[in-house]
């Protein structure tokens, strides 16, 4: 109980048993789902195996709520983890409140991912809408509200990955030791920072206690040691066999202890960084949620009188912060008051794909222990096994290969197909002897595709982005439409990297890979012959030719650090004494002309920059020239890119091409630095992404290549079911 008088509930509306729900959204509902829509106003689990509708059951459940006069609009909150599984959670519950006709005569604000939240003394809950966020997006919003009892800036700005890459290799940099034990080159140690740093905020760590840790588990291994060989005890005698290597491989883990010992000094200098310039990562907002929500107790007060109904989409994928937070806020200690409030979570262990960012499957199969029923009792399981989304035999397929996985969660059951899919769809598997022959095997399986089904209908999924070009150049060469979804595998494509390497050129004059790719490429067409000699000349302008012995002399005393080889320099003064073709004298003079041109723009910021580039080099006609599927991919990817482009602004709030280039090439060494999410588009292409992405996605042809780091040793196989 909030210790808040109850509010009146709104009269009780048409909906009063199952049968009405049915009648009202048109949906025929199995009892399973109907058990879950209809449960108690107490805390339980849904855990929802793949395509057994958990939204359609989510959103039916508000509506029940609602419509049965349980709790109003207004006093629902439901949480996801991205934006656009926001988006479609707040679209289809604000379509099943319409239906129902339960939104007061309102409008379901789908933009807003606060709508519809009360102020402790405003808005009417009643007569309001559901709240729909995102876990971080949540977490923010309490701290900009709550903040200040922790004595935290309500004013912090939300750092993304390449700006936290950034900031990091800066603190990196900076850093005087001594370092003892750590060893790595820049960017590895950056990285270990990020993660670390990340770790620390998503199990709710600080450095100081995970410090003493590791210094205790070092000591305590160096006490193993012989005092006078300095080696481990396993060189005392050689009959301790398996316990010496036990022994040994102590002392190895307690020397990646001292080293993270030494990391721990650069994490915290990252977080002053992040400090003084007031700026927070996503797992900074989720450690301070939950500080705040383990700290102060009135702010739990507030949040259970707001919502009387909590749903948790994606609890697989929560962190041990998020669960802590939650629990804090929605659920308390077991002998403290809050238990018992309608809190239900939505999930699938077996779906948990985010470990890497700190996600604990572990959390939705002990939601039962973490979320107590008012009596004290474990919260209630409601399983939904029944997929409608694939075809019987394609299920019986993937309950074989996820049976080791429902061995360590108990509560997920084997997926059943609808009675009038249990005999369709069908599973292929190829091993073939390379990668280059995978690669052409499954470009021809989708051209098959060919007429048979709407290209929309299939997808290529890929572990990372780095898997992207190969896949997209092969089936683009045949023809086949096809679409890059989300940016990151933006930088790999075609028209996206010529658009880059123009960027290095124009800004950096010993960019020289760049230029070699735009002189080898479509536009110029430079050959292997005259490239040789553009490079020779380059070396020619940087210093004259030696002699064999001075080249010798030259060698052993190292070169000049500032004879730096510029190609560019070459491609403006190319000479007259080297044999080059009239013709490629002819395009470097023209393309030297439209440097030249381009490099008086350098001062402006880097969107004038690219949109001039995309004028001088008349990559905007060339795109609008296309064939339609190719036009259209391109306007939606350059439009992308630009798009960042736009909205960049380095952490000093710099906006030159120097400091984007620089974020670029942070956002390629940390992967996700660009990923921001495009939704597929409606467009007849195959779709290319990552799995992490596809999540939720439906497609009637799945391709999922690049399952083996070496190729096995069998030529090939196939076997379909």
């Amino acid at each position: 109980m909030s210790g808040a008088p109850p509010r009146a509930r709104p009269a009780r509306s048409r909906i009063e048993t199952p049968r009405d729900l049915r009648r009202i959204l048109g949906v025929p509902y199995t009892e399973e789902q109907l058990e879950a829509i209809t449960a108690p106003l107490e805390p339980g689990v849904i855990v929802a195996g793949a395509g057994s509708g958990k939204t359609t059951v989510m959103a039916a459940r508000v509506v029940w709520l609602v419509g049965t006069g349980a709790v109003g609009p207004g006093e629902v909150l439901g949480l996801t983890f991205t934006n656009k599984a926001a988006a479609e959670l707040r679209e289809r519950v604000g379509a099943a409140l319409e239906s129902a006709g339960l939104l007061g005569g309102g409008e379901l604000n789908l933009d807003d991912p606060d709508a519809g939240t009360a102020d402790e003394g405003g808005a009417d809950a009643e007569a309001g809408e559901p709240v729909i966020s995102t876990y971080h997006a949540y977490a923010d919003r309490l701290i900009k509200e709550h903040g200040l009892r922790l004595g935290v800036e309500p004013s912090a700005r939300l750092l993304a990955d390449a700006g936290r890459y950034t900031l990091a290799a800066r603190a990196v940099r900076t850093a005087t030791g001594p370092f003892m034990a750590l060893r790595g080159a820049l960017t590895t140690v950056t990285r270990d920072v990020i993660d670390l740093d990340a770790e620390l905020s998503e199990h709710v760590v600080t450095p100081e206690r995970l410090r003493a840790y590791d210094h205790a588990f070092a000591d305590a291994a160096e006490a193993l040691r012989d005092p006078v060989t300095g080696k481990s005890v396993r060189a005392r005698s050689r009959r301790t066999g398996r316990l010496g290597q036990i022994y040994d491989r102590y002392l190895e883990a307690a020397a990646k202890a001292r080293e993270r010992a030494e990391l721990l000094d650069l994490v915290e200098d990252y977080r002053a960084l992040k400090a003084t310039r007031e700026l927070v990562d996503f797992g900074d907002l989720m450690a301070l949620g939950t500080r705040l929500a383990e700290q102060a107790p009135e702010v739990s007060l507030i949040e259970r009188d707001r919502y009387r109904v909590v749903l948790l989409d994606e609890y697989q994928d929560t962190s041990v912060a998020q669960r802590r937070m939650l629990a804090a806020l929605f659920s308390g200690p077991a002998s403290q008051e809050g238990r018992g409030h309608p809190v239900t979570a939505v999930g699938d262990p077996c779906q948990s794909i985010y470990g890497w960012r700190g996600a604990s499957a572990a959390n939705i199969d002990q939601f039962p222990a973490h979320f107590r029923r008012a009596g004290g009792q474990p919260a209630s399981i409601y399983p939904l096994t029944e997929n409608r989304r694939s075809g019987g035999r394609l299920l019986a397929f993937a309950n074989e290969q996820s049976e080791v996985l429902r061995e360590h969660h108990t509560s997920v059951r084997r997926l059943s197909p609808s009675a009038e899919k249990a005999e369709l769809g069908y599973a292929t598997a190829a091993l073939l002897p390379t990668y280059q022959e995978e690669v052409r095997w499954l470009a021809d399986r989708i051209q098959e595709l060919a007429g048979r089904l709407p290209w929309s209908q299939v997808a290529v999924l890929l572990r990372k982005g780095a898997q992207i070009p190969e896949i997209y150049g092969e089936l683009h060469g045949r023809g086949v439409p096809v679409e890059v979804v989300g940016l990151s595998g933006l930088l790999d494509l075609p028209e996206i990297a010529d658009l880059v390497a123009m960027l290095d050129v124009v800004d950096d004059p010993i960019a020289n890979a760049s230029l070699v790719r735009l002189l080898s490429g479509p536009r110029w067409r430079i050959g292997p012959r005259d490239l040789a000699l553009l490079g020779r000349r380059a070396r020619d302008l940087v210093r004259p030719p030696d002699t064999a012995a001075e080249a010798l002399d030259r060698a052993a005393a190292n070169s000049d650090p500032t004879d730096v080889v510029s190609l560019s320099d070459a491609l403006a003064d190319p000479g007259d004494e080297l044999p080059f073709s009239a013709e490629a004298k002819a395009r470097f003079a023209r393309f030297a002309a439209e440097i030249r041109r381009l490099r008086r723009s350098l001062s402006e910021p880097v969107i004038d920059v690219l949109h001039r580039i995309l004028e001088e080099t008349g990559l905007d006609v060339e795109i609008a020239a296309s064939p339609a599927a190719y036009r259209q991919r391109c306007a939606e990817t350059v439009g992308a890119f630009l798009t960042v482009a736009g909205n960049f602004a380095d952490l000093d709030g710099e906006q030159s091409a120097t400091a984007f280039r620089a974020f670029l090439r942070a956002a390629a060494e940390h992967e996700r630095g660009l990923d921001i999410d495009l939704p597929p588009t409606a467009a007849d292409t195959v779709k290319i992404l990552t799995m992490h992405k596809a999540k939720g996605l439906e497609w009637e042809v799945v391709a999922i290549p690049h399952q083996y780091r070496e190729p096995p040793k069998i030529e090939k196989w196939t076997v379909r079911r």
